[in-house]
């Protein structure tokens, strides 16, 4: 890594810094195919932005990847998740680019790589070349596109940037090609009563509100009527011209009586404070409908740095016997956009909606640690676990503990502990903290023993449980049979899983000696490649033990032939 830095320093000082922030014509797209994006710079993820763009690879994999200008490879990733097999260069002018969810490398970083994995016996590595160890020059050949990691289809993970802040910037920036004159979609509007008494439309609780199209192109919503701190929000999408992705828009700007009270958009961002997402969205109607309402206002707690103008937090005070006219563009990159008008007037109504009580026994402060104990659990929230304060529902049932519900984001992670000192040490072995998702399902947490006491991390509220798994993982030959010749085959691949905690790790030799087997988690599925080229006789004897999370093992045995 030293030796990177200082590679990337001596190259800033022989750089010029006199071009335009982002150049459009130094990078030359990563793909020979058009550009069609499946996913945009900032799109809405869970709890993240997405940090780059993806781009369709026509449904297959394989297609080369190129260089967008000279460089060289300043770190390789193998993940099972995330990224999956990933690649990143450094370039001379201080970008860095990020190629991800790759089926392989060139043959030269391919070559690279699977030394380095044959002597961690690992699968999963991540390495950091020497500055120079593995240069490329603009066009060249440096991978093949997949569908790896956390991918739920074949595409290209593109990104673009800062090598030294690290921050990614929207690759769009930079000149890349992609067809785009459609307007972004608006699909809901919402209002919300902000402050002590406010009200819209006769309620304290936020309300859906109708809108239509005008014959200029413009939107117009139907009046509000309100008084008190008031804010807008509004479900969103954009599209481009040869793709029917929702993608997400570019910028939304609130404007007030002529005056800007919120404006923000997606040219950049940090990944420390990209789980700040959970602030701009109204995370409790995400959890209950699974869309995302963008909010035009700030709430407690957000510390985005995306806004590029805001007054009053992008909250509007409504007066009495006052008129507002309240304007939101929604637009992308290309220019395209759509303009709602909403007119609101200043005036007290008979409020037929309230919030509904949410008053519980414990009230938890969000800046202060809070610890809760509950039976044989124990339940500790570091300071700033989250956003705001809130009343905090918990509940016990032996060996079941409800944590509130999932309507609240936790920005850090909490611990969950439980007793397990009732439990045989046998019993313990097998036993793990999960947390049931909506269908009762237990799902594996992992868990930390030290002796009677099981503890688990997580983001997550809900309802966690101690489950016990008795059964061993179940290992199945998929492309071959015992005692069969595969002279002509290219790889041997089997299917792995397990019932319960999950597959934790695996093992393959071969005759003895070795192996790679590459893990697809999606599809259960490891594999050998015969190029690896370790064979030494005819008759070949396969052995893979597979481990599940609580220690449970199956061993699988096979021999085959093979000239």
């Amino acid at each position: 890594m030293r030796n990177f830095l200082l590679g990337l320093l001596l190259l800033f000082i022989n750089s010029s810094w006199g071009q335009a922030e982002y150049p459009t014509d130094t990078f030359r797209p990563p793909l020979d195919i058009p550009l069609i994006l499946a996913g945009t710079f900032g799109e809405l993820r869970s709890n993240h932005f997405h940090s780059g763009i993806d781009i369709k690879t026509q449904q297959r994999q394989g297609l080369p990847v190129y260089a967008i200008a000279d460089g060289t490879v300043t770190r390789i990733k193998v993940s099972l998740w995330g990224y999956g097999k990933a690649l990143y260069l450094a370039h001379p002018d201080g970008h860095t680019s990020v190629y991800a969810h790759l089926q392989k490398f060139s043959p030269q970083i391919e070559a690279y790589i699977k030394r380095l994995q044959y002597e961690r016996r690992s699968f999963e590595v991540e390495v950091f070349p020497d500055f120079g160890e593995l240069s490329v020059k603009k066009e060249d050949l440096i991978a093949y596109t997949g569908n790896t990691g956390g991918s739920s289809g074949p595409h290209l993970h593109f990104e673009i940037r800062n090598s030294i802040s690290e921050k990614p910037v929207n690759p769009l920036l930079y000149g890349f090609e992609v067809r785009d004159a459609t307007s972004p979609i608006l699909q809901e509007l919402y209002v919300y009563p902000l402050s002590a008494q406010a009200q819209a439309n006769q309620s304290q609780d936020k309300i859906q509100l109708k809108f239509y199209r005008q014959a200029d192109g413009t939107y117009l919503a139907e009046k509000v009527t309100a008084l008190g701190d008031v804010g807008f929000g509004v479900v969103t999408y954009d599209r481009q011209d040869l793709a029917a992705n929702k993608n997400g828009v570019y910028s939304v700007k609130q404007v007030v009586n002529g005056k800007v009270y919120s404006e923000f958009d997606f040219e950049s961002f940090s990944f420390k404070e990209t789980r700040y997402i959970n602030t701009l969205i109204d995370y409790e109607h995400f959890s209950n409908s699974r869309k995302r309402i963008q909010r035009c206002f700030k709430v407690n707690g957000n510390k985005l740095g995306i806004y590029k103008q805001l007054f009053n937090d992008g909250k509007i005070r409504v007066n009495q016997g006052l008129s507002y006219k309240v304007r939101i563009e929604i637009a992308d990159l290309h220019g395209n956009n759509i303009i709602l008008n909403i007119p609101v007037e200043g005036q007290r109504q008979e409020v037929r909606n309230k919030p509904m009580d949410k008053t519980t026994e414990r009230l938890l402060i969000a800046k202060r640690p809070n610890n809760y104990k509950l039976g044989n659990s124990t339940i500790y929230f570091p300071a700033n676990t989250f956003y705001e304060d809130f009343y905090i529902d918990l509940d016990q049932h032996a060996d079941t503990l409800k944590i509130h519900d999932n309507s609240v984001p936790a920005h850090r992670k909490f611990t969950v502990s439980f007793d397990v000192g009732g439990y045989s040490k046998n019993e313990r072995s097998q036993m793990f903290i999960a947390r049931l998702d909506k269908l009762s399902k237990p799902n594996y947490m992992s868990t930390y023993k030290r002796d009677s006491n099981f503890s688990t991390k997580t983001r997550s509220l809900g309802t966690f449980t101690l489950a016990r798994d008795t059964t061993a993982p179940k290992i199945r030959p998929k492309n071959f049979k015992n005692k069969q010749w595969l002279t002509n085959y290219r790889y041997l691949s089997l299917q792995i899983s397990d019932d319960l905690s999950g597959v934790k790790s695996y093992d393959a030799t071969l005759n003895g000696e070795w192996i790679l087997m590459e893990y697809e988690p999606k599809t259960s599925t490891i594999t050998y490649n015969f190029d690896d080229k370790i064979l030494d006789r005819k008759q070949c004897e396969l052995k893979v033990t597979v481990t599940d999370n609580v220690g449970n093992t199956t061993t699988f045995e096979s021999s085959f032939y093979r000239n």
